[in-house]
């Protein structure tokens, strides 16, 4: 499917749709990225060794790999839409319960209630691009990773610096805050998207049930729309491994750097170094914004993202000072070319009514590999009583994506009848 870029002229129709992707955007990782800023405050509070550490991080990569299937049995029931603002205002609801949990038992739990919210967003993400932008694929995808990007940065920035003080450095309070944002984009959404009951009529009914089903085999059927993936198609465990690559190397950093910057004396490092390391990836989602549709089907720029990223993270490591942000603003904008160009190929290289099972089988894959690796590392900590072990697990995946990209046919171009055979 082409993808014209930023170059074609928007209607009002494209910019509400763009608009309303990149609100959504915003609110797939805020309720998560507002937690490392005050890992340091829990792991007192509650008393965490370094393996919760681990798994609190891996506990919402694991319901968006458990819940990924379900969310595209949403998206086949229910419709994209209806789908994302369900999961905003579940993923507000369990966000805000952790503020009054006792002990670690509560918080996980709670994480798991707000990590199924954000995880049957993710499918249906890429099923309102290919709906409502099929001529654009890349620029939209960019344009909702954007949204997600500034959530992850205006996190991790503003709990520090603007949330904490405003609310007396309560970590409990400070849940409730961020709950807001998200309650209010969803009711956003519901009020305005295309198919919802205040929004506008016209061609976007992304995913919107009761639509033709396929003939063929590949996948059960819910309202006449297949939803279950195709797990013999190669595709779906080839793009799961090469988004899990990333994933990896990003949640690792963000929940491990606080306590490794503690354990080297630079705990006054934190807040800038996760400042630094998101706010890198601003500047990848605008070049994202530019190039996305002409570097989706180029090999290289998957490879050369994930080394940068890797030398992000080693530069962050046995660096000091300065330099040490300089690297982490580099990881921050490897990360997010990588993140793009992966999240927009289940729309690419699916056909219309298969994007969002391509997608959730992608998901559950990928963030499969983002549960085990940093427990692998908290563990590895814990065990050894080294810091820099926690991050060892995660050299591996650099190469997964080098393989990945050589096996992948990037330029397979998708047709209608995809769907109905069980095809790529």
């Amino acid at each position: 499917m082409a993808d014209s870029g930023r170059g074609a002229v928007l209607g009002n129709k494209d910019g509400l749709c763009l608009a309303l992707l990149w609100l959504s955007g915003v609110c797939m990782r805020l309720s998560i990225l507002v937690v490392p800023p005050i890992i340091p405050q829990l792991h007192a509070d509650l008393a965490l060794s370094q393996t919760q550490v681990g798994i609190l991080s891996a506990l919402p990569s694991l319901l968006l790999a458990l819940a990924a299937i379900p969310g595209a049995l949403f998206v086949a029931r229910l419709g994209a839409p209806v789908t994302i603002v369900a999961g905003m205002l579940v993923a507000a609801a369990a966000s805000a319960l952790r503020a009054g949990v006792a002990g670690s038992g509560e918080l996980f739990a709670a994480t798991v209630v707000m990590g199924l919210g954000l995880s049957i967003m993710q499918p249906a993400m890429p099923q309102l691009v290919r709906t409502w932008m099929p001529r654009r694929i890349g620029y939209a995808t960019a344009m909702y990773m954007s949204g997600l990007l500034v959530g992850q940065v205006i996190a991790v920035w503003a709990t520090p610096a603007l949330v904490l003080p405003l609310v007396d450095g309560d970590w409990r309070r400070s849940l409730l805050v961020w709950a807001l944002p998200v309650v209010v984009i969803a009711i956003a959404v519901w009020a305005m998207a295309p198919g919802l009951p205040g929004g506008r009529s016209g061609r976007a009914q992304a995913g919107a049930p009761g639509r033709a089903p396929g003939s063929g085999q590949g996948g059960a059927l819910m309202n006449g729309r297949r939803w279950w993936p195709d797990w013999r198609k190669p595709l779906v465990w080839q793009l799961g491994l090469l988004t899990g690559s990333v994933n990896s190397l990003y949640f690792t950093m963000n929940f491990f750097l606080p306590d490794y910057l503690v354990s080297r004396g630079e705990a006054d490092w934190v807040s800038t170094l996760l400042t630094s390391l998101n706010l890198g990836q601003i500047p990848g989602s605008f070049l994202m914004l530019a190039v996305a549709g002409r570097w989706g089907r180029q090999r290289a720029a998957y490879v050369v993202s994930a080394m940068l990223a890797l030398a992000g993270m080693l530069g962050v490591l046995f660096t000091h000072g300065p330099l040490m942000v300089a690297f982490a603003f580099l990881f921050g904008g490897a990360t997010t070319i990588t993140f793009v160009l992966c999240f927009a190929l289940p729309a690419l290289l699916s056909a219309p009514d298969d994007v969002h099972r391509t997608a959730a089988a992608m998901f559950t894959l990928s963030y499969s590999c983002a549960v085990v690796t940093p427990v692998l590392g908290g563990f590895l900590w814990d065990l050894t009583g080294l810091p820099l072990m926690a991050f060892a697990p995660v050299l591996v995946w650099p190469l997964v994506t080098w393989g990945m990209t050589v096996v992948i046919d990037l330029g397979h171009q998708p047709t209608e009848t995809s769907a109905r055979t069980g095809g790529a």
